[in-house]
């Protein structure tokens, strides 16, 4: 299926929506991915948001509290569906037309996700939000969102995340962390980055998805990132890569 515009996925991890608390939904901070989100619809660009839960559930909170993994992840889609209804609703106020799928039954709640009427959705301008995960234990929404990129047919997955692209360790612990303007899938892995999980990385690589990671908190940046190519990281093919040892 051939589409005119650009078509992106953007990945949002559930903090994203906390703002300046240390949990939950934060209005600010969901007005805000509104705001974004409108003026990305005004350049016509045809947009899909995959968001995570861990605003509202983390893995960590599964270990502490002594679950196995397959619950908790449930726990945790179900938290994805919570975050996709609150922004759904932002959307709504700012007057954009938006639906919601999930990946998982939530009959009376959200609807089903249905890759053509998704696909002829993103076609007439609506914002789809993606949510549920891929709707299976043991796959982060990083994994969903490579998954719903590929099965869209996007043009690009931005990843928007706390730091301001792709660094060889973490930038928050390390002052001498270097940060890459471009790199390959391969060196993604090989090197163990962790930008996002390996599952992610390669089926972006398979479906021939350029990533692109971003601030998230840095409008600008994810506005240049996806209307103009420019800033953030951007990972793809080999022959697209500055090469690294």
């Amino acid at each position: 299926m051939q589409h005119s515009q650009k078509r992106i996925i953007l990945k949002l991890s559930g903090e994203a929506l906390i703002g300046d608390q240390s949990y939950g939904i934060n209005y600010q901070a969901c007005h805000n991915i509104g705001k974004l989100i409108e003026k990305l619809a005004g350049h016509e660009i045809q947009i899909g948001v995959v968001i995570g839960g861990g605003n509202i559930f983390r893995g960590r909170t599964a270990a502490d509290f002594g679950f196995e993994r397959t619950p908790a992840d449930h726990i945790g889609m179900l938290a994805t569906c919570i975050n996709g209804l609150a922004l759904h609703q932002v959307l709504i106020t700012l007057g954009l037309k938006t639906r919601v799928m999930s990946s998982r039954n939530v009959d009376g709640i959200i609807e089903h996700f249905n890759w053509h009427q998704a696909h002829l959705a993103l076609e007439k301008g609506v914002v789809m939000i993606f949510v549920g995960g891929t709707g299976n234990p043991y796959f982060t929404t990083d994994t969903a969102a490579a998954l719903r990129a590929a099965e869209m047919k996007a043009d690009m997955l931005v990843k928007a995340t706390t730091v301001d692209g792709v660094y060889d360790k973490d930038p928050r612990l390390n002052s001498d962390a270097k940060r890459y303007d471009r790199i390959t899938y391969e060196e993604v892995l090989r090197l163990d980055l962790r930008v996002m999980d390996s599952a992610a990385i390669a089926l972006c690589r398979d479906n021939h998805i350029e990533i692109r990671v971003v601030p998230v908190y840095d409008e600008e940046a994810i506005l240049n990132a996806i209307v103009h190519r420019r800033g953030g990281t951007r990972v793809t093919s080999g022959e697209d890569s500055h090469g690294i040892p």
